[in-house]
């Protein structure tokens, strides 16, 4: 602790938006005929997010909230999707004054293959949001005897309208290189205007607050739980993403304070109103 600041990883990612949630609910005084439900998903950094599959399996919520960060004063409305490559290729080695591609050239030659075809993509679209981010995440090379092999990990950040299975059919392998293809999820965008996000703005409002959308460029488990619950969903928790998974992790304590409030306010006007729509 530095002050008002606490810093560790997890305190903005997203340690500081699950306390959050867990103190608000225990705060919130909200009619006795509905049940408030916080859960703690694991491998919510994990591509198979084995946590919200399961959770979407057993409940159907009348309106979710996502615990992510995104300062006390935003709300998120949607994630992009994601899709994961793990490239190989094995083959014979040759002499390097030749010019038979050696086998970190035939990732490199892959990755550019990448980069291309999202280039193409994302000509003439501006917003991060929209477009399709690459990012090579691994990469290695290796010899045993006459014979190489070179493997990349990539991944890709998808926009609304482009599907994962997409994806991988326009990236399929040449050069008799293999891929495995894992961890797709289509993007996910959430309405504007639902009982959850007035309550939302309301609460934020309510503390002196401008309240802002936000449409974030990672995946999250709205990503997973959206598409089936089919219910009003935002996400909310305070911290700067910024700083996810940084050295210089930290959150503040008193929007830590004011991200409770809000969402405790929030909490309470949601069950009431979800109450009175049931009656």
């Amino acid at each position: 602790v530095d002050g008002r600041l606490l810093y560790g990883r997890g305190a903005v990612d997203a340690k500081g938006s699950l306390c959050t949630f867990a103190v608000a609910a225990r705060r919130a005084h909200i009619p006795e005929n509905i049940r408030l439900i916080v859960i703690g998903a694991v491998e919510e950094e994990a591509a198979t997010s084995k946590g919200a599959r399961y959770a979407a399996t057993q409940f159907t919520p009348q309106a979710c909230l996502i615990g992510e960060p995104s300062q006390w004063d935003r709300i998120t409305l949607g994630y992009k999707g994601r899709l994961l490559i793990d490239w190989r290729w094995e083959g014979a080695l040759a002499h390097s004054a030749g010019l038979i591609a050696s086998p970190a050239e035939h990732a490199v030659i892959y990755w550019q293959r990448v980069q291309e075809y999202a280039a193409q993509f994302n000509r003439d679209v501006s917003s991060p949001f929209k477009q399709l981010l690459p990012s090579l995440r691994t990469i290695n090379a290796g010899q045993d005897g006459a014979y190489g092999w070179a493997e990349a990990t990539i991944g890709l950040r998808l926009p609304p309208d482009l599907a994962p299975d997409e994806v991988a059919e326009s990236l399929a392998p040449s050069d008799d290189a293999t891929v495995r293809v894992y961890g797709g999820e289509r993007a996910y965008v959430a309405e504007r205007d639902t009982i959850l996000s007035r309550v939302m703005r309301g609460a934020i409002r309510a503390e002196g607050g401008q309240p802002r959308f936000v449409y974030k460029t990672g995946t999250s488990d709205m990503n997973v739980v959206g598409p089936i619950w089919q219910c009003p969903i935002v996400a909310y928790g305070p911290g700067d993403a910024a700083l996810d998974h940084t050295p210089d992790e930290h959150i503040n304590l008193d929007e830590y304070l004011q991200a409770i409030r809000v969402l405790t306010d929030a909490l309470e006007n949601l069950t009431v109103n979800i109450t009175g729509s049931s009656s």
